[in-house]
């Protein structure tokens, strides 16, 4: 027997593994059982476990020697081809070990979130069945609507049996066909009833998360699809609920409806666009009365002036600047938007701007639009990766596009273009070449540092032929980059360029401007032999 030293390493070893390995990958549950065949066959050898490392030949097709490394797993070995950790680590693993335990409960307690995630279906099932019976096809009663979610939610995903992430989802479904099971026969009712549950459900949920413990990049992974898939549900039932006539006491469930949706706010502090994204659904489709939106207001404000130093002040700050907005309010919604900070608000402008241009209210989206596009740059430097901010860029031109479209504000939208650079190159490229700002058009491909030659042809075909002295600043930037490079091959592209560059003096008559610029280079080039030779060798100046 081991050391208790040792016995420790193996079992912190043990851990590690188990994180980085899940029981719902095909890949993995393979690997495991690889590794557990070839330990079983007893095909691991000369076993020595060290302070550092464990180290064994595994006899498999051929001889695999093997290290793991108690510090870290990335340092682990093995020399057979496969990269990253294999079944002779594997193997390896489970012979040291069966040391300090049984491989077996090992392997079984690994898989356990598999066995939960396949018994609990007809478990959960089951316990929905027999809280139907206990509660019957409830009539409309908002207290007992959500003591009925709150039940269910508890008994199917609160339960301590099951802690895994990766089942949440799977339990998640079962809780909606319970509830679902039990909605109003009424079509209006069953509405809001779903309503009711999707607002109820996401704040459950959130709580769970924040409960559990669970890092953001597993809920990601885990269930972050059950958020969204409640806020499509949302915008769904919106629309339907909209169409409708409602029942004469349907305005009692949409006022404590509004309550529940001002907890979005403050729920959690994870989920941030997730929470604002129903609380801004709800309260521009749903909560429409005047009086509403004036207490509304109140408690935003009273609930900011309550908020301890831990509690992420964002959610309420961006639902104040929506109901300003919905009460028309826009000199005091623009005042709060310029007191946050651009990184937090500048994504939600988006929204506000896409609202106003469908009801048409073009002189309430104009200065909006502009404190907008005051924010593109910084914005677009916080997000810093390529992806995020192509996409972005996409997402705000199309937004503005309407109001530029209807009011004729074509410097508007170049500014945003301009502001959003290089990610809006395609839509600015195409905009000045399309009304023929060739001079524009030119500074903009000597920004984004394009050579004369990499520029589309069948553009630089008609440039040349309406404006070829556009094309003369470009053609002196290219030669010079290629000249400073010096090397054979760029001169030779430097030669190039200074050829197309004497077609184009002669083409708008400016030989003259031609031989002194020429002269001049060659002046200044006059240590560059190479670079002479190749100006001579192609008849650019004389032998």
């Amino acid at each position: 027997m081991e050391s208790t030293t040792a016995n420790d390493r193996i079992e912190l070893l043990s851990e590690e593994i188990k994180d980085l390995l899940h029981p719902h990958a095909v890949d993995d549950v393979k690997l495991i059982q690889k590794g557990l065949m070839l330990y079983r066959q007893g095909m691991v050898k000369q076993l020595q476990i060290w302070n550092a490392q464990i180290t064994a030949m595994v006899q498999d097709v051929t001889a695999c020697h093997v290290k793991l490394n108690f510090s870290h797993l990335s340092l682990n070995s093995c020399t057979c081809p496969h990269e990253g950790l294999c079944r002779h680590q594997i193997a390896v693993f489970f012979a040291a070990y069966s040391r300090i335990g049984s491989v077996a409960e090992w392997v079984a307690e690994w898989r356990e979130p598999m066995k939960e995630k396949n018994d609990v279906a007809s478990w959960g099932l089951q316990k929905a069945k027999d809280l139907i019976k206990a509660n019957g096809v409830m009539k409309p009663d908002y207290a007992r609507w959500v003591e009925s979610f709150e039940v269910s939610f508890d008994t199917i995903l609160n339960s301590k049996k099951y802690s895994s992430p990766f089942i949440i989802a799977e339990l998640f479904n079962i809780y909606e066909r319970r509830i679902k099971a039990s909605a109003p026969v009424e079509k209006e009712w069953r509405l809001l009833y779903e309503m009711v549950g999707i607002v109820v459900s996401f704040k459950k949920l959130a709580v769970l998360t924040v409960n559990s413990g669970f890092a953001e990049d597993v809920v990601r992974r885990a269930y972050l699809s059950v958020f969204h898939n409640l806020i499509e549900d949302a915008d769904e039932l919106v629309l339907k609920i909209g169409v409708q006539s409602l029942p004469f006491d349907f305005d009692e469930f949409i006022l404590k409806l509004k309550d529940e949706v001002f907890e979005l706010l403050t729920v959690s502090s994870d989920l941030e666009q997730e929470r604002i994204y129903l609380y801004r659904l709800l309260w521009t489709n749903l909560f429409k009365k005047k009086e509403w939106r004036e207490e509304e207001i109140v408690l935003i404000n009273d609930r900011m002036k309550s908020l301890n130093e831990w509690e992420n002040p964002n959610p309420l700050m961006v639902a104040g600047i929506h109901i300003s907005i919905l009460q028309q309010k826009d000199e005091l919604a623009l005042d709060l938007i310029t007191k946050v900070d651009d990184k937090v608000i500048t994504p939600y402008m988006l929204h506000w701007i896409e609202l106003l241009s469908q009801t048409k209210a073009w002189k309430r989206v104009g200065p909006l639009i502009e404190l907008f596009i005051s924010k593109l740059k910084g914005y677009l430097d916080f997000l810093r990766t390529y992806h995020s901010c192509a996409s972005f860029t996409r997402s705000t031109l199309k937004a503005i596009n309407p109001y530029i479209s209807e009011n004729g504000k074509a410097e508007l939208y170049e500014r945003a273009m301009l502001s959003t650079l290089p990610y809006s190159y395609t839509e600015y490229e195409h905009s000045l070449f399309e009304r023929k700002q060739y001079d524009k058009w030119s500074d903009l491909q000597a920004f984004m540092g394009w050579n004369f030659y990499d520029l589309p042809r069948e553009r630089v075909k008609v440039i040349e032929k309406e404006k070829p002295e556009v094309l003369l600043g470009m053609l002196h930037q290219s030669a010079l980059n290629e000249i400073n490079q010096k090397n054979r091959s760029s001169y030779k592209a430097a030669v190039r360029h200074l050829k197309k560059l004497r077609t184009l003096y002669k083409k708008t008559k400016r030989v003259d401007d031609w031989q002194y610029f020429l002269d001049s280079l060659m002046d200044k080039t006059k240590r560059l032999r190479a670079f002479h030779e190749e100006c001579r060798r192609s008849k650019l100046i004389e032998e």
